[in-house]
């Protein structure tokens, strides 16, 4: 069977309601992986998911869960629609006269999307990734404040507060043009397609043929709760799978360091230094978080997608008569 072909301005649609409901839904637990990835060994602010979370609402407010959220509300829509347009078309020019993609074709599908999906998603993550670790290093430069006080031999030595100055997505953006060019958005693009290929090339074939197995009848769509458990199951799947580039993309991505915490010129000085100081289980940090994040993300958007609200949506707009 050819897979139902959508028209383009529904695609986009779909997958920008689906990216705004996700992201809202999942982030906090998104920012958790953030800043459990970036915490190297001696430097340890948090042991888990929750005590992370718990840490951030004390010290940064129940709205810290969400620094970062605001360049993720507006870029995920984009990058959802490219991600999910772009495997339904490539999927659309490898099928043979309507015939069933081979696992190698829907591979290969799954690989162009991936690929056209790092247009936005470099840009996106790695403003995201210097908005939501902020409060980890201010964290850890105040802990380090108390601990010098402490172990102060001088009674009457008062440390001086340490004041977290907060920026915003566009002060950073225009330091990274004016420093760097176009090329700062996109530092970690080759650890971005590192990460996201693989994910598409394992994500898109394997909810196809779970998506594939609640369906009764070859012509009708499968029951709304199987595509949602589809795009969970393949969502996490593949978000476990290629976790550790997604920390090496983190650490790479990262523009501020904690105290003593290593730089990386690239994707294989990051890799032979996490391997040799933290070792092989670093490249595992914050996979279950990953997890959590993109097993509903992705149930979401593929609940969204083939439920088909953008084409109920623009049924509802006025025909043009010729």
């Amino acid at each position: 069977m050819a897979d139902k072909q959508i028209s383009l301005p529904a695609k986009l649609i779909n997958g920008g309601i689906a990216g705004l409901i996700g992201v809202t839904c999942v982030f906090p637990i998104d920012l958790a992986k953030t800043r459990l990835q970036n915490q190297q060994n001696g430097q340890r602010l948090y042991t888990s998911m929750s005590d992370c979370l718990i840490k951030t609402i004390r010290s940064e407010g129940y709205f810290g869960m969400y620094r970062g959220a605001a360049v993720n509300l507006t870029l995920v829509t984009p990058e959802k629609a490219i991600k999910l347009a772009a495997n339904d078309f490539f999927r659309h020019h490898l099928s043979k006269d309507g015939k069933k993609l081979t696992l190698l074709r829907e591979m290969l599908a799954g690989c162009g999307a991936g690929t056209c999906q790092v247009i936005v998603t470099t840009p996106m993550e790695m403003l995201k990734i210097q908005l939501q670790d902020a409060g980890r290093i201010a964290a850890q430069k105040k802990l380090m404040a108390a601990q010098a006080q402490l172990s102060s031999s001088s009674a009457t030595r008062v440390a001086e507060p340490v004041m977290e100055t907060r920026t915003t997505a566009t002060q950073i953006t225009r330091e990274l043009l004016r420093s760097k060019g176009i090329a700062g958005l996109y530092k970690g693009l080759g650890a971005t397609l590192l990460r996201d290929v693989p994910f598409s090339i394992v994500y898109f074939p394997l909810f196809a043929n779970l998506n594939k197995l609640g369906q009764k009848d070859p012509n009708v769509k499968a029951p709304f709760y199987v595509s949602f458990l589809s795009g969970c199951v393949a969502g996490s799947t593949a978000a476990v799978a290629v976790n550790p580039c997604d920390v090496i993309k983190t650490r790479l991505q990262s523009l501020q360091r904690g105290v003593n915490e290593d730089t990386y010129s690239g994707i294989l000085d990051c890799t032979k230094k996490i391997w040799q100081k933290e070792g092989p289980m670093a490249f595992l940090k914050g996979a279950y978080c990953r997890a959590l994040v993109i097993a509903p993300l992705f149930g979401i958007a593929q609940v969204v997608y083939f439920i088909g609200i953008a084409e109920f949506l623009l049924d509802m707009l006025p025909k043009h008569r010729a």
